[in-house]
C-alpha cells in the first residue's frame, strides 16, 4: 500500500479540495496522512474525515509589517525540521500540497527527503507560499487557463479544481427543513468565506426588508457574527458556518452572494448557481480574488460588485438584476466544458509517485 501525505491550510479553500482527492485515493487503496498546523482550520476539518493528522510549527508569510514577522522565520525553520523527521518516518510515495503558509515547511522537508511533490494552485496567480514552493515541485496543477503563464511550462498542468463529491449530493428538502424555509420564494445563500465578512454582513442586513420581500436568505456570517436582533426574522436564517449541512443548503439555493475564493466559486459553478461575487479588495489581499471574479464575469458565470462600491443599496440592486438574468447565467454554466479535476490529478499522483 502506498502512502500519500497531504498538506495545506490557513483557510478552508486550502483544505477542502484535498478531501475530494483523499476520498478517491482511499478507494484506490492509498494510505492517507495529513500534515498541517496545530492551530489552523485544517486540523478540525481533516480530523472530521478520520484521517491521521500531524501538526507542525509554522509561521505566517505576511506581506505587511508585524512584530510576529521577526519570530515566524524561526517557526518555519522548526516546521521544516519537524516535517523532515515526520516524512522520514511516514515514508510517503508522494506529497500533495494545496498551499497556504503551513505547506512551505512540508514541501522543503519533502525535498530534503527526495520525495516528489505535486502542488495545486487554486487562484489565477500563485500565492506567496506556492511561489516559494514551486521550484521544489515535480508538477504544478492550476485551476484557470490564465494561470499557465505564471508557472514553468514543463511543470504546469491545467487540471481545474477538485470538487468534493458530497457537495453534489445535497437534498433541497433537507435544506428547507433546516432553515424553516419554503419552496415558493427563491433562496439566496450569503457566504463571506470561512471566516465571514463584516462588510458583506452589514450590507445584507442593511437592506433586509427590501431583500426579504423577494427572497429568503440563509446567511453564513462567520464565527461570532450572528446578529441576535435579527435572529427571529422569518425567511432569514443565520449560521456561523456549515459543514455537513452545506450540500443541502446549496441544493435549495437559487442565487449566491460570495467572496471570490477559487474553491467556493468553482463549487457554485459545478452546481450551476448564479453568483454575485464581491472579491476582497487590494487593501486586504494580494488581488487574487479580483482576478478570479473577473475571469468568472468574463466567462458569463457571475456578476461582480467590487468591495469599494458595496453598500446595502448597490447589493440589493445587483441581486435583483442577477435574479432577473438567472436563466442566462445558468445556460452559460451548463454549456461549459467539464473537466474531471480529481481524475486528472490522481493520474499525475500515480505517475509521479515513488515505487513502494
Amino acid at each position: 500500500m502506498k502512502t500519500i501525505v497531504f498538506t495545506g491550510g490557513g483557510s478552508a479553500g486550502h483544505v477542502t479540495p484535498n478531501i475530494a482527492l483523499m476520498h478517491r485515493l482511499e478507494q484506490l487503496g492509498w494510505e492517507i496522512k495529513y500534515i498541517g498546523s496545530a492551530t489552523g482550520i485544517e486540523k478540525d476539518i481533516i480530523e472530521r474525515e478520520g484521517v491521521s493528522f500531524y501538526p507542525i510549527s509554522s509561521g505566517k508569510l505576511r506581506r505587511y509589517f508585524d512584530l510576529k514577522n521577526f519570530k515566524d522565520p524561526f517557526r518555519v525553520m522548526k516546521g521544516v525540521y519537524e516535517s523532515y523527521r515526520l516524512l522520514r518516518r511516514l515514508k510517503p510515495a508522494i506529497v500533495f500540497s494545496k498551499g497556504g503558509f503551513v505547506s512551505v515547511p512540508v514541501v522543503l522537508g519533502s525535498r530534503m527527503n527526495k520525495v516528489p511533490v505535486i502542488i495545486h494552485e487554486s487562484d489565477m496567480t500563485p500565492g506567496l507560499a506556492n511561489k516559494i514552493s514551486i521550484p521544489f515541485a515535480t508538477k504544478v496543477c492550476v485551476t484557470f487557463p490564465e494561470s499557465l503563464q505564471h508557472v514553468q511550462k514543463e511543470k504546469a498542468v491545467l487540471t481545474g479544481l477538485p470538487i468534493r463529491e458530497h457537495i453534489l449530493n445535497g437534498k433541497a428538502t433537507r435544506g428547507y427543513q433546516l432553515c424553516d424555509f419554503h419552496s415558493q420564494k427563491p433562496v439566496i445563500l450569503v457566504m463571506g468565506g470561512s471566516l465571514g465578512s463584516q462588510i458583506i454582513n452589514q450590507a445584507v442586513r442593511g437592506n433586509l426588508e427590501r431583500l426579504l420581500a423577494q427572497f429568503q436568505i440563509v446567511h453564513l456570517c462567520g464565527k461570532g457574527n450572528i446578529a441576535s436582533e435579527h435572529a427571529h426574522i422569518r425567511g432569514y436564517k443565520q449560521f456561523e458556518y456549515l459543514n455537513e449541512e452545506l450540500p443541502d443548503v446549496l441544493a435549495m439555493t437559487d442565487l449566491v452572494i460570495s467572496r471570490a475564493g477559487a474553491t467556493s466559486i468553482y463549487e457554485f459553478l459545478v452546481l450551476e448557481k448564479p453568483m454575485l461575487l464581491i472579491p476582497l479588495s487590494l487593501q486586504a489581499s494580494r488581488g487574487d480574488q479580483i482576478l478570479n471574479a473577473k475571469s468568472f464575469q468574463k466567462a458569463g458565470y457571475a456578476d461582480v460588485l467590487q468591495e469599494e462600491e458595496l453598500t446595502a443599496e448597490t447589493l440589493a440592486a445587483h441581486v435583483e438584476a442577477l435574479h432577473a438574468n438567472r436563466l442566462t447565467y445558468q445556460k452559460v454554466m451548463q454549456s461549459r466544458k467539464v473537466n474531471d479535476a480529481v481524475a486528472s490529478i490522481i493520474a499525475l499522483i500515480e505517475s509521479h509517485s515513488l515505487s513502494s
